[in-house]
């Protein structure tokens, strides 16, 4: 379990994590998302003390990380994939690890088997794609079979079974008991894979919550219909909190407050012929975008876009 308390972080004038507070609990995949700028590999850098925090705390399984005896016994990072000695081989470089924290050898076969790595081990880890580098740090991360993960952008540089690959490790990984704790950009992952959302931005706490909470928030779903009656099937439906959006002359509408079923229960009541009924999620990433956007950092313009249009 990995737990913050009022932790920030400064550089000179700049905040970068401003009075985080946190828990990301074993059992379930936590996301860990944010802007660019937000403090994320800020947060996470303190969590494994490569940085000191100004002031609060933070803790993995009750202590310190420099607290922890065998500290790759109790979290497995991933921050930085290339933080890895070029010339040394994939298996040299985590045969290192494990004898330095008196893990035997056996483990480093399984974690390269376990991360698709056989065929490259004995080569120069300087020669890897990005996405080996990723296999390798994530194996690294799981060398000493941890009971805390956390891992930093885990899918960049994976082709498609890759990404097929952490997203059911990262499900297996939580399954076991562990704590899983994921930062991405990717929100179709994070759809997928996460339990719980931790969102910061400006470095500060935006969100603790589940994919589900944060989509209804955002505004739940909409139900698209189509009918020969949407004058009719609008006057049905009108109650408090319910909205019925559609043009004229168009057989569609989009209904927000209300479920598919309840919608076509009411016409059936009414009488209502309906040709379609199809419910239209948001997604999570307009949820993040919409709660984001005024703790975005670095803007992009669309000007060349607009040009070359």
């Amino acid at each position: 379990m990995i737990e913050a308390r009022q932790l920030t972080k400064r550089y000179g004038e700049t905040t970068a994590v401003d009075g985080l507070e946190f828990t990301v609990r074993p059992g379930s995949v936590t996301g860990f998302l944010g802007p660019n700028g937000a403090g994320k590999s800020t947060t996470m850098r303190m969590i494994i003390g490569l940085d000191a925090p100004t002031s609060g705390s933070v803790t993995v399984n009750g202590k310190r990380y420099r607290e922890h005896t065998a500290p790759l016994q109790e979290v497995g990072a991933l921050l930085e994939a290339k933080s890895i000695h070029p010339g040394r081989s994939a298996y040299n470089h985590l045969l290192a690890q494990a004898q330095t924290h008196g893990i035997p050898r056996r483990r480093v076969d399984e974690v390269i088997e376990l991360t698709g790595l056989q065929s490259v081990a004995k080569k120069r880890a300087g020669q890897f794609s990005l996405g080996m580098g990723q296999r390798l740090g994530i194996a690294a991360a799981l060398l000493g079979d941890p009971a805390t993960v956390m891992l930093d952008e885990p899918v960049n540089g994976l082709d498609p079974e890759g990404v097929l690959w952490i997203r059911n490790l990262l499900i297996g990984l939580a399954a076991e008991g562990r704590t899983v704790f994921v930062s991405s950009h990717l929100m179709s992952e994070m759809a997928l894979v996460a339990d719980r959302l931790i969102i910061v931005g400006r470095g500060r706490l935006l969100a603790d919550t589940s994919v589900e909470d944060l989509v209804r928030q955002a505004g739940g779903d909409a139900v698209r219909v189509a009918t020969a009656d949407p004058a009719g099937l609008r006057d049905a439906l009108a109650a408090p909190g319910v909205e019925v959006v559609g043009q004229a002359g168009s057989e569609e509408l989009e209904v927000t407050g209300l479920s598919a079923r309840a919608i076509g229960t009411t016409a059936a009541e009414h009488g209502i012929a309906l040709y379609e009924l199809t419910t239209i999620q948001v997604s999570l990433e307009a949820a993040f975008m919409d709660l984001t956007r005024d703790d975005v950092v670095y803007h992009g313009t669309t000007e060349l876009a607009e040009r070359a249009a």
